[in-house]
């Protein structure tokens, strides 16, 4: 108790607007320093991680909703996560206060837009570690960024009788991408199945890997499956053969430390609205070396350095990869989102989700007849704090819409963007709950009870 009570403190001290344990707080502020010591100070005491989704799911406005007496349960964070006071409050000020086009205009609001989004982005290059900020390029999303790659390196670089090695659990956005470059360049696609525990086999891509392979493409963490790849030794096995990596880091850079340069990946993309941060906005980080070396993905405005008759030349990255006007508010919001992870702690959040997926993965398992996919945790083998799951005889998507409709509990139904994975897995669709950090076991307590009901429900139909 003492330690709760501790954490609970150093979070008012970080969240200074916040009224822990009410239904509604102020705007939210967090600054990284002494007070975001103090939480990290705090997390190593004996069981502090327990009560964090109770004290800062107060700064999400959205959590506070009921539906006929049902608070909302919202357990789809694998799709998008929700967004605290301190972001919403950034998003209105910019807009309000300061809205003019960046790196164009020499007037004061023109000035201190660019300092904000340019601010943006040496957060988001300190938040991964990255060696220099124009190693960040913001993109629309990790959709965009995967294409970036794949139209500005891919097509540059790859050619017929090339290989690109993919695993089955990528997400489309890492899987249509290199079809398409594939299909141009004549080069030919491998896929990595998966291990009876079912993780991507890594000992197969190892096997797969030789002199003709120029792109490796993977996961970090599998958005259905919830498991989490080797990327330091899948660098090092491709390095070897002279591939490039590109790794989707959506469903681990909200939820763990990532460390860019310690990871060694030529390329690593993720989005802003999985971090609590704004839709609309993602990145990519490259070595500054790598980017330098490709050319632009989009042609237009501020991706110049000279425009001629016949011919132009580009700016330096990052400018040469963000044509146009960009997302400007979007990416200030981005950055007051990692403030508020930040001062959290990213290893608090890792260990209070460990913690949190164990108790969903078992919880799940008292439910008759359900399924789920992916290996089970361990001491050793953690999961993300996701399950996508089956009932037998029941289909996900009754599963997911009784339950928003009669419980006011939102999970997802479908094939996640995995269709390859799935028809590896035998079925059609699953069922996916997934957790972040403002979410609590007592949530979890409410949404098993919830699915039993709605199975009972759906199975004496029948």
């Amino acid at each position: 108790m003492a330690a709760a009570a501790a954490a609970a403190a150093a979070l008012r001290c970080c969240f200074p607007g916040s009224a822990i344990g009410s239904s509604f707080v102020r705007p939210s502020s967090c600054r990284r320093g002494r007070h975001a010591a103090a939480v990290a100070s705090s997390s190593r005491e004996a069981e502090p991680a327990a009560s964090l989704g109770h004290l800062t799911r107060v700064d999400f406005p959205i959590l506070h909703q009921e539906f006929d007496g049902a608070k909302l349960v919202y357990f789809d964070n694998g799709a998008t996560s929700q967004k605290p006071f301190s972001v919403m409050k950034t998003l209105d000020e910019y807009y309000r206060s300061y809205n003019s086009n960046v790196h164009r205009g020499i007037h004061a609001l023109s000035a201190k837009a660019t300092d904000a989004y340019e601010g943006a982005r040496r957060k988001v290059a300190n938040f991964v570690n990255a060696a220099d900020s124009r190693e960040i390029i913001f993109t629309r999303n990790a959709t965009e960024a995967i294409n970036l790659v794949a139209y500005s390196w891919g097509l540059s670089n790859i050619k017929q009788g090339d290989e690109i090695l993919l695993t089955v659990a990528e997400h489309h956005s890492s899987i249509v991408p290199w079809q398409i470059v594939s299909q141009k360049t004549g080069a030919t696609l491998k896929y990595v199945g998966l291990t009876k525990e079912e993780v991507p086999d890594i000992e197969q891509l190892k096997g797969l890997l030789s002199n003709k392979t120029k792109m490796v493409v993977v996961h970090h963490v599998s958005n259905v499956l919830g498991s989490m790849l080797p990327i330091e030794e899948i660098v090092t096995w491709s390095k070897r053969v002279g591939a490039k990596v590109l790794v989707d880091a959506c469903q681990s850079v909200p939820h763990m430390p990532v460390d860019v340069q310690k990871l060694g990946a030529d390329f690593l993309v993720a989005s802003s609205h999985k971090m609590c941060g704004p839709t609309g906005v993602g990145f990519m980080h490259g070595t500054f070396e790598m980017l330098s070396s490709m050319e632009p993905f989009l042609g237009g405005g501020e991706m110049i350095a000279d425009v001629f008759y016949e011919k132009s030349t580009y700016a330096e990255p990052p400018s040469r990869f963000e044509a146009g006007t960009p997302a400007i508010g979007e990416a200030i919001g981005f950055g007051a989102a990692i403030d508020y992870l930040s001062c959290i702690g990213m290893d608090q959040i890792h260990e209070y989700e460990k913690e949190l997926a164990m108790y969903l993965y078992e919880s799940l398992l008292s439910v008759p007849n359900v399924r789920i996919y992916g290996p089970a945790p361990s001491q050793t083998d953690h999961r993300a704090p996701l399950c996508s799951f089956n009932v037998e005889n029941v289909h996900p998507t009754d599963i997911a819409g009784i339950l928003d409709l009669q419980h006011n509990v939102a999970i997802r139904s479908g094939h996640h963007c995995a269709q390859i994975l799935h028809r590896t897995l035998g079925i059609d669709a699953s069922a996916r709950a997934s957790l972040h950090f403002y979410n609590t076991k007592e949530e979890v307590d409410i949404f098993i009870h919830a699915l039993k009901d709605t199975i009972d429900l759906l199975t004496s139909q029948h």
